[in-house]
């Protein structure tokens, strides 16, 4: 395709993320490279094609400049579009907001709170809390395995290692999904008011009471003289908060429904649980939890393939897209917990990889070895087709999976 050949906005509807991979396969087909319009009147472009994604994600050229960013988005906005309100600016500040150097600084204060080996040593608390949630799973026969499991998991998980109290964490869930999922602007000035003045408040205490967990930590943290500003203190505890949960409920949810919907990779990885972490790549890469990129812009023109993004446009890279990509992938729409792990773009990347991934990756392996273990009749307590995907462009993940434990 070409610049001449460039047409109008494909307008996304919402039903575009009710079939997400049939229209995002439709979308790469036609043009891999192309300009849309968002459900509330953004205009972007969109990017489904695994090659352009991977160099697109590493591409200095593309900035996530938060304050840089607010100017682009007035200027993008349909005359039609409705107006959000911003969610609140102290959130705003962290690190998947910025580009280097302020991004490599306030990283670097957080990597090794999230290295493997680190990880690693939380695998007997997180096999405890994933026991006692199936305990109260088994005494019930059918559940929501979202609210049963893929929920309170990493909650419970990074809230600990956080340091945030357990009265808190329902609040988070309805804060979070409200921000993340498509809200109205008073509610979303709302849920991300409160989370504000709740986050505002627990970094004063881990101010003034210092605790073991790494809040507290980031708190007191200086790197040769740098230390933390409020606001970034504040922001960063929110993206931790959030990322550090919605990635690992949905990847577990995905993958748990990926596994009933096709029993014979359910029974391969019973017979053989060794595939474990094997497999959870390929949920990560057959139904990613990320569907859409967070937002970045163009700072001057970039090509890309045939097409030029002039300089001032968001771009948005679909992740779910590209790991269904059949010139990356051979036979991409088909679940193989034996198919040759890596290469996929569900934790994104270049310099804003995720960070947490060692910890999702261990919640998945462990949420799900367990669940399976567990119950050995477990199945689908709803027919596929009536259940329902978030309205949300950032997370891919369902309202509920209700299931059956067999019990």
């Amino acid at each position: 395709m070409t610049r001449a050949d460039v047409r109008e906005p494909v307008e996304l509807r919402p039903e575009f993320f009710q079939d997400a991979h049939a229209m995002s396969r439709l979308l790469r087909t036609e043009a891999p490279v192309r300009p849309v319009l968002m459900p509330r009147g953004l205009r972007a472009w969109l990017v489904t094609g695994y090659a352009d994604a991977k160099a697109l994600l590493a591409d200095p050229r593309l900035s996530k400049d938060s304050e840089r960013a607010q100017h682009v988005f007035e200027r993008r906005l349909t005359a039609t579009a409705v107006r959000s309100t911003p969610m609140s600016r102290s959130l705003a500040a962290h690190m998947l907001n910025t580009d280097p150097p302020d991004h490599t600084r306030l990283r670097k204060l957080v990597n090794k709170a999230f290295t493997a080996r680190t990880v690693a040593r939380l695998r007997p608390r997180i096999e405890e809390i994933t026991d006692r949630l199936l305990d109260d799973m088994a005494g019930a026969g059918e559940a929501d395995l979202l609210t049963a499991l893929a929920f309170p998991l990493p909650i419970t998980v990074i809230c600990e290692l956080l340091g945030v109290p357990d009265d808190a964490r329902d609040d988070f869930r309805a804060w979070s999904n409200t921000m993340l999922d498509t809200a109205t602007p008073e509610q979303l000035q709302e849920a991300s008011g409160k989370m504000a003045a709740y986050l505002t408040e627990l970094v004063a205490r881990k101010r003034a009471e210092p605790t073991d967990d790494l809040l507290s930590a980031l708190v007191h943290a200086t790197d040769e003289g740098d230390a933390l500003s409020e606001p970034e203190l504040v922001s960063m505890a929110f993206l931790l908060l959030v990322a550090g949960h919605e990635t690992t409920v949905n990847l577990i949810g995905n993958g748990v429904l990926a596994l009933l919907r096709h029993p014979d990779q359910l029974a391969a990885l019973r017979a053989d649980p060794s595939l474990l972490p094997n497999a959870v790549e390929e949920f990560l890469r057959y139904d990613s939890p990320i569907h859409l990129a967070t937002l970045r812009f163009t700072t001057e023109p970039v090509r890309v393939g045939d097409v030029e993004i002039p300089a001032d446009e968001f771009v948005l890279i679909s992740l779910l897209a590209a790991n269904r990509d059949d010139d990356r992938f051979p036979d991409p729409d088909r679940l193989d917990v034996t198919r040759k792990a890596g290469g996929h773009l569900a934790f994104g990347h270049g310099i804003h990889f995720c960070v947490g991934a060692p910890l999702a990756r261990l919640e998945a392996e462990v949420a799900v070895g367990r669940l399976l273990e567990r119950f050995p009749a477990l199945r689908l307590a709803a027919e596929p087709d009536t259940l329902r995907w978030r309205d949300s462009s950032l997370i891919h993940g369902l309202e509920t999976l209700p299931v059956l434990t067999g019990q």
